[in-house]
């Protein structure tokens, strides 16, 4: 597959999951968001572009070109092995979401990472466009990380890039300000993130914020014991961000959202480290 046409599926994906979204979250939103949503959707979008742009400057392959380089040299565990291309696909597709579950659990652990992945989490509101919000630093690292996995397991061209437009669509479904009606909700959580689900991640209450890490697939959060049904104010009550990052010009304007790793503290949130250090 040439990259244009990797590009045009990507990008075609994106907008018309973003516009569904955004239509969406107009007609039945879940939540009365407290940001100023121009500056909030104009600072989110915009880095987006930035990554998309460095991504492609600072890596030589992407992931689908590591597959495909991959297959061509025989290289990865399932390339060694004689299964059926549907099984390799269901493992390839599989086994990189479980990739990005353990990578978003230690981005939680590790202080260092945290402060990254911080950028994310520190969104006043929570909505599509929060789904698309990461550190430069963040998306290159788990670039890198799904480079690495490719390699490793040597999955088809097809589960990669059904993989990276799923992480990418539901990563704008599960952010979603909308409204689930409950029943809904609970049989779509037993095989996709739903909104209702991640939302409790994205609280600032810190035992709360360090549950719910998965993005495409809910099963590891509930095998691995991860997984929180509700937050303990609510839906509506509950308070999305983190607690000593609350000022709007702080962290919803570009230039401070990448500088926010380098300045301040941690609040506390990092898994491996004390709760009441900050």
């Amino acid at each position: 597959m040439s990259s244009s046409t990797e590009t045009i599926i990507r990008l075609g994906f994106f907008a018309g999951v973003l516009l569904a979204m955004t239509a969406w979250e107009f007609v039945a939103p879940r939540r009365r968001l407290i940001a100023r949503k121009p500056l909030r959707w104009m600072s989110n979008l915009g880095l987006v572009a930035l990554n998309a742009i460095l991504i492609r400057l600072v890596l030589p392959l992407t992931t689908l070109g590591t597959a495909a380089l991959a297959h061509e040299r025989g290289w990865g565990l399932l390339q060694q092995v004689g299964l059926a291309e549907w099984l390799k696909f269901v493992i390839g597709v599989a086994a990189l979401d479980f990739a990005i579950y353990v990578q978003h659990v230690v981005f939680h652990a590790v202080p260092l990472l945290w402060r990254l992945h911080m950028v994310h989490h520190a969104d006043l509101d929570f909505d599509v466009t929060t789904g698309l919000r990461f550190h430069t630093l963040e998306i290159v690292l788990s670039a890198l990380i799904k480079i690495g996995v490719v390699f490793a397991l040597g999955p088809p061209v097809w589960a990669v890039l059904t993989f990276e437009v799923a992480l990418n669509a539901t990563s704008m479904f599960s952010h979603g300000n909308v409204r689930l009606p409950a029943r809904l909700d609970s049989l779509l959580r037993l095989v996709v993130v739903t909104p209702e689900m991640h939302r409790v991640h994205h609280s600032v209450e810190r035992r709360e914020a360090n549950t719910n890490f998965g993005f495409n697939l809910p099963w590891w959060d509930y095998l691995l014991g991860t997984y929180h049904a509700q937050p303990a104010a609510g839906h509506e009550g509950m308070q999305i961000g983190v607690t000593h990052l609350r000022e709007e010009r702080t962290v919803e304007r570009l230039p401070s959202m990448l500088l926010l790793p380098f300045v301040g503290g941690t609040g506390g949130y990092p898994s491996g480290e004390r709760e009441d250090r900050g």
